[in-house]
């Protein structure tokens, strides 16, 4: 027997061997599709394991009562402080998308005696827990609901609130992200980033808080701690007008705002993207900003506290609200007996309205709370976005409509 026929047969061994065993391996395979199909069409599937991800608590409808476990002040001003808050019934609370907010129904005191309905919208500032929600409230000189919390509301009191909404939150990829907070705008970062740290530690993120010094500032220990234990957070605090024990000599306190030049000097060349929440002001000159530095308008999401017009300078087709052909429309507001001239660069119908000295009442200005739900007499509005909050028939919500 030649070297050649030698190896001929240890090749076809060799060959009916592993023939044999994906054979076997493919017959096994087989006998178990057979038996979950069997299963399947018996409709006995085995039953979930300890391991498996439980059902989410189901979303409320309406109001539910909290109660308030703990009250802190978060700085050294006292201008800001949490309310952590348990449900009555002591049920799961459902998850919420980092970044979103909590809407209450205020039941406040008026001078005249009576008490006033007040509906109005907080961020939630942690991470979701399955036991308590977390708001951080500033006190604002003329802030009714505001002042109502931080001096009438204590632990033990119950508050009515409805289920988390909002469509600002952070998205759960992996692309690096740049979180920007202007003053009380840091509530819903903080949200973002206690989640992304606990579920996404290896996640890129940058959080630039811009604060005008550190009586306003608030949990810096807790930032401090987070980018000391995470190498992959960078924690940038910018102090507007820094007071003498600020600027500490540590290279993650910035004297100046929060601006594109800042940006251009501390971010590396990434596709990053920007979540931005703070003052009409920050807003305006930002968002453009970051669109002239080339950053793709899909990569830019911001909320607004107060009033704000931010003008698009690169808006597609595709998310450009639908108008008729882009004509001009009379509007006509009835309780103040206002003609108007609407344009369809005008922004939402809030933002209209308040531009021209009609003021409407309004609360978390996404379309998730429906404080400025109102009647349409006649003619048809478009919404910007689906809004959270379902308003009644003949009804529209203001703040995301055009």
């Amino acid at each position: 027997m030649t070297s050649s026929s030698l190896l001929l047969i240890i090749g076809g061994v060799v060959l009916v061997q592993l023939a044999i065993y994906l054979g076997f391996a493919y017959w096994g395979h087989w006998r178990s599709y057979l038996a979950l199909r069997r299963r399947g069409d018996d409709g006995a599937f085995e039953p979930a394991s300890a391991t498996d991800t439980p059902a989410a608590a189901p979303v409320w409808q309406g109001g539910r009562p909290f109660r308030v476990a703990r009250k802190v002040i978060e700085n050294a001003k006292g201008t800001v402080c949490s309310f952590y808050l348990v449900p009555e019934d002591g049920r799961p609370l459902p998850p919420y998308r980092p970044g979103q907010f909590l809407t209450f129904n205020l039941d406040i005191p008026s001078a005249e005696g009576a008490n006033a309905q007040v509906i109005r919208c907080y961020t939630l500032s942690d991470a979701p827990a399955k036991d308590a929600y977390r708001i951080s409230v500033k006190r604002e000189a003329d802030g009714t609901s505001s002042n109502y919390l931080h001096n009438h509301i204590g632990v033990g009191d119950v508050l009515q609130v409805r289920a988390p909404s909002g469509h600002f939150h952070l998205d759960d990829g992996q692309d690096p992200v740049v979180l920007i907070g202007g003053g009380i705008g840091i509530t819903p970062m903080l949200s973002m980033l206690n989640w992304a740290l606990a579920n996404q530690p290896k996640r890129e993120i940058w959080l630039f808080y811009g604060v005008r010094n550190g009586t306003e500032a608030i949990m810096l220990a807790h930032l401090e701690e987070m980018a000391a234990k995470h190498p992959n957070f960078h924690l940038r605090i910018c102090y507007s007008a820094p007071m003498a024990d600020d600027m500490n000599g540590q290279a993650i306190r910035i004297r100046g705002r929060v601006d594109i030049t800042l940006l251009r000097v501390q971010l590396p060349l990434k596709p990053f993207h920007f979540y931005i929440c703070g003052p009409s002001a920050m807003l305006e000159s930002l968002v453009p900003d970051l669109e002239d530095w080339g950053v793709p308008p899909a990569h830019i999401y911001f909320e607004a506290f107060g009033p704000a017009s931010v003008k698009r300078r690169q808006v597609s087709l595709e998310d450009a609200p639908a108008t008729p052909d882009g004509e001009e429309v009379l509007i006509t507001f009835a309780r103040s007996e206002k003609q108007i001239l609407w344009k369809p660069n005008a922004g939402s119908l809030l933002d209209f309205a308040e531009a021209n000295g009609i003021s409407v009442n309004s609360g978390c200005r996404a379309g998730g709370c429906g404080t400025c739900q109102t009647a349409i007499k006649a003619g048809e509005v478009t919404y910007r976005q689906a809004p959270d909050y379902d308003p009644e028939p003949g009804t529209c919500l203001m703040c995301v409509c055009a």
